[in-house]
C-alpha cells in the first residue's frame, strides 16, 4: 500500500474531473500543469478514481457533470489569476520603459 496523498480529497476529485472533462483531448501532463501537480500524480488519481467508481454505483450523473464543470472552472480561474499577475508585471515594465524614453526625448 502506498503513502497517503498530500492533497485534499476535494482537490484530487477536481483534478480528476478536469482531466475527464477534457475527453482525451489533453494529456495528463497538460492538465496536471494547469492544476499544479505532476502528470504521474494526476494519472494515479484518475486510476484510483476509476477503481473506486467500478465498485460503486453512479446514481447521480447530473451531479458528476456539475463536479466536472466545477473542476474545469476552478482550474480556468487559477490560470486566469496567474495570467493577470503576469500582465500586471508586463504593464509595470512597459510603464517604466515609457517614462524612461519620454525622459530621454525631453533631454
Amino acid at each position: 500500500m502506498g503513502r497517503k496523498s498530500p492533497y485534499r480529497a476535494e482537490f484530487r476529485n477536481d483534478a480528476v474531473a478536469l482531466y475527464r472533462a477534457a475527453g482525451g483531448k489533453r494529456t495528463y501532463a497538460a492538465v496536471a500543469a494547469d492544476v499544479g501537480v505532476t502528470g504521474e500524480t494526476l494519472r494515479s488519481g484518475v486510476r484510483q478514481a476509476g477503481e473506486q467508481a467500478g465498485g460503486g454505483n453512479r446514481d447521480e450523473p447530473v451531479a458528476e457533470g456539475r463536479d466536472e464543470e466545477l473542476a474545469r472552472l476552478r482550474a480556468e480561474n487559477g490560470r486566469l489569476r496567474r495570467a493577470e499577475k503576469e500582465w500586471e508585471l508586463e504593464r509595470e515594465i512597459l510603464r517604466r520603459a515609457a517614462q524612461y524614453f519620454a525622459k530621454e526625448m525631453r533631454a
